[in-house]
């Protein structure tokens, strides 16, 4: 094609019209013939998706599903896909929003700035964080060593929970009352002829997921004896209905652990850092937040990549709480009690461990 141009070319004067089309003919192709080569060199498009004229990309996408911890590599097409779907629902409504100028909205423009300096707070942080170093071995066998509760003599508990909600001056009456009745429902009677309220729970717990700070009077402890601990609504009683062993040896735990420790150091540079802050800068506390100290402040809970250790009574909820030990990989609980006590043996307990 490029010959017969330039043939033609020849035919007629530099200044002509008909040379100038000609020219621009050329031009036309050989800007064609290039974009041809360009499109075959093109990688395949990041376009996942066009809503009206905004485009959702696999980048984003790719976002979303790096926040689903745990996602098999099998299941990444699908939760790709239900992703995808999500995203184009929140298009459709982001679009819809900008057009009634809800983007505008006070409201809206104060909790994008919340978001915005929690992101970024959270960049420094995490940036802090990364400086630690990985636990050595001794560091691991140490802890392994130290903490018999959670790994050679852990043991799986079924426990069951009165929350009591009662007066500072009731709560040495229910003590003494706990220790010297014969049975549950004696105590239980006590609490209603005095007009105090409590609510029960059980659940199946392994040592790592209740606080470390009641762990080790609960490894001591037989099935059906109990704990009475004071609580600043009143008192909580803890029973052993049954536990079983399960011990974890030191291979198996040296995972968690080591990433316990780690996460433990990079707590503590985080703090020591937002100290190192605090005494640096100049800050200054008005209004009606002038007359309280700064001595007591930490760092908002929301800033802290690990959860910091548990201090207080057993909570059992119907899930899980989050734990400030090691979380050992295992195979699932049974839901169900490890064995059940003797009708006797909850009665008897409540004679036991106070």
């Amino acid at each position: 094609m490029s010959s017969r141009l330039h043939a033609a070319a020849g035919r007629v004067g530099v200044g002509s019209p008909s040379r100038v089309a000609v020219v621009t003919i050329a031009a036309l192709v050989l800007a064609l013939a290039g974009c041809g080569d360009r499109k075959k060199d093109k990688p395949a498009s990041q376009t996942a998706a066009k809503v009206n004229k905004e485009e959702i990309t696999v980048h984003q996408i790719n976002f979303v599903l790096q926040q689903q911890r745990g996602l098999a590599p099998e299941q990444a097409a699908s939760a790709g896909k239900a992703v995808l779907e999500r995203l184009v629902e929140q298009e459709l409504a982001l679009q819809m929003a900008q057009e009634q100028k809800l983007d505008r909205d006070p409201r809206v423009v104060q909790q994008l700035e919340a978001s915005r300096r929690e992101i970024v707070a959270r960049a420094y942080v995490e940036k802090i964080a990364s400086g630690a170093t990985k636990p050595s071995p001794e560091e691991v066998k140490t802890y392994y060593d130290a903490h018999p509760a959670l790994f050679k003599e852990r043991r799986v508990y079924n426990l069951q929970e009165i929350v009591i909600q009662a007066k500072p001056e009731q709560v040495e009456a229910l003590r003494s009352k706990l220790a010297s009745g014969k049975d549950m429902t004696e105590f239980t009677n006590f609490m209603k002829a005095n007009d105090i309220k409590y609510g029960a729970n059980q659940a199946v717990r392994p040592a790592e997921q209740l606080p470390l700070a009641s762990l080790d009077k609960l490894a001591q402890m037989k099935d059906g004896q109990s704990m009475f601990t004071v609580t600043p609504t009143g008192a909580q009683v803890v029973v052993v209905v049954a536990a079983r062993s399960q011990p974890v040896d030191e291979t198996r735990a040296t995972p968690a652990i080591e990433q316990f420790l780690l996460n433990e150091r990079k707590r503590k540079m985080i703090d020591d850092d937002m100290k190192a802050l605090r005494g640096a800068a100049k800050i200054e506390y008005l209004g009606d937040y002038a007359k309280g100290g700064t001595k007591d402040v930490t760092a908002p809970a929301a800033l802290e990549p690990v959860t910091p250790p548990s201090i207080g009574p057993v909570v059992l909820p119907s899930t899980p709480i989050p734990s400030a030990a090691p979380q050992v990989e295992i195979e699932p609980l049974n839901a169900s009690p490890a064995s059940a006590p003797a009708s006797g043996t909850l009665e008897k307990g409540l004679k036991g461990f106070k």
